[in-house]
């Protein structure tokens, strides 16, 4: 069943499953008595049933799904093959969470058929014969009448926190996949590891050339787990996969403008500015230029407010902008019905000016993923081409 972002959640048997699980309950609002869906969009299931929430793009629900998933596979960096992404397209059997389940457990198999990551592991040990370094204080403790010898070494061992992350991820994700096939593969791979339990919000794992051919399957199964809400309904096991769009919009587009201009920074961290904290969303210093992603809908066909004052105060403290060529843009996505934006704002004056453009882009398409990620990149070129000829004029 396909339901929208910001509208009303139809089905009854959705509405108790939502209302009856606290998990769930962030992810929806109660507006006059009636469930509407926030800004997140992804699949339910209430333990039988499959529900997807999409961004309203197309008026084409086949579509809007379809570009849905483009945005997550590029978004998120998921490296695909063209069996991966027709398995995707086609959900009349699978949904959208167990399609990438079993991407992640194609592409961790394939990397343990090319050798198991293994590391020096230091042990301590009661042995029959010396091994490493002996351990006088142990051996008085525990060896004092026995013929053992207390020893410290270390073991070349596939033991190790990564993949016993991976045994986590994997048992994990065996509870909300139909087709367990390729993750067993996995966890048989996995027989001589040990079972620990992972806190996904803090984990320090570290990547060096020995397991760097591992961390796309780290990276992916760290995002099914931080996406995946178990919930509960009587005796069964149902899950959310929900997105934040605002989230989402803002990682798509900078991963655009990065792929297709030099000398871009997408700001991890705020940056301090006396009592502000600033961290806009694209930073294009090729073109002295500041983006900021909006993922919200124009109703009236103008910019919102707060958006405007941020964009001026951007422009007045970011001293890698040119002060006398910089430019700002707020950029939204077309909702259906469609709402074009296209202004040029001069905020501010005397030496406090900032030159503000407001753009949309449009996000639709029906057809295949390359063809959608290049049209999108040509649509970004096009945009800061407009900018840089409104520049010389």
């Amino acid at each position: 069943m396909y339901l929208y972002e910001y509208k009303e959640i139809t089905s009854n048997f959705l509405t108790e499953h939502i209302k009856n699980n606290k998990p769930l309950h962030k992810y929806f609002k109660q507006d006059w008595g009636k469930l509407k869906a926030k800004q997140y969009c992804g699949i339910i299931n209430d333990g039988k049933n499959d529900y997807y929430i999409l961004p309203k793009i197309s008026n084409d629900d086949n579509d809007n799904l379809n570009i849905f998933i483009y945005m997550l596979i590029y978004s998120y960096d998921i490296k695909v093959h063209n069996e991966d992404l027709s398995n995707s397209l086609n959900l009349k059997s699978n949904n959208i969470l167990e399609v990438f389940i079993q991407m992640f457990a194609k592409n961790l198999f394939l990397q343990f058929q090319k050798g198991m990551y293994k590391k020096y592991i230091t042990e301590q040990d009661n042995l029959t014969t010396l091994r490493g370094k002996y351990l006088i204080n142990e051996n008085l403790k525990y060896n004092f009448i026995k013929n053992k010898i207390y020893c410290e070494y270390d073991e070349f061992s596939e033991d190790n926190k990564l993949n016993q992350f991976f045994l986590y991820a994997i048992k994990t994700l065996l509870k909300y996949t139909k087709n367990k096939k390729l993750l067993k593969q996995c966890e048989l791979v996995l027989n001589e590891v040990s079972y620990k339990h992972f806190d996904i919000e803090n984990i320090d794992i570290h990547f060096d050339r020995l397991n760097q051919r591992f961390k796309e399957s780290f990276e992916f199964a760290l995002l099914l787990l931080k996406k995946l809400i178990p919930s509960f309904s009587k005796d069964k096991i149902g899950f959310a996969f929900l997105f934040d769009m605002n989230i989402l919009f803002e990682k798509f587009i900078g991963k655009i403008v990065k792929e297709s201009f030099d000398d871009v920074e997408l700001p991890k961290k705020n940056e301090s500015f006396g009592y502000l904290l600033l961290r806009p969303d694209i930073i294009v210093k090729s073109k002295n230029l500041i983006i900021d992603c909006k993922y919200k809908i124009l109703d009236d066909k103008k910019a919102h407010r707060n958006d405007i004052y941020q964009m001026y105060v951007y422009g007045n403290n970011y001293e890698n902008i040119d002060k006398n060529n910089y430019t700002t843009m707020l950029l939204y996505p077309k909702h259906l019905p469609l709402k074009e934006q296209d202004g040029n704002i001069v905020l501010g004056v005397n030496n406090k000016k900032v030159k503000l453009k407001i753009k949309t882009i449009d996000l639709n398409f029906d057809g295949g993923y390359k063809e959608y990620i290049e049209k999108e990149k040509e649509e970004i070129k096009n945009l800061l081409k407009e900018v840089d000829q409104n520049e010389k004029r």
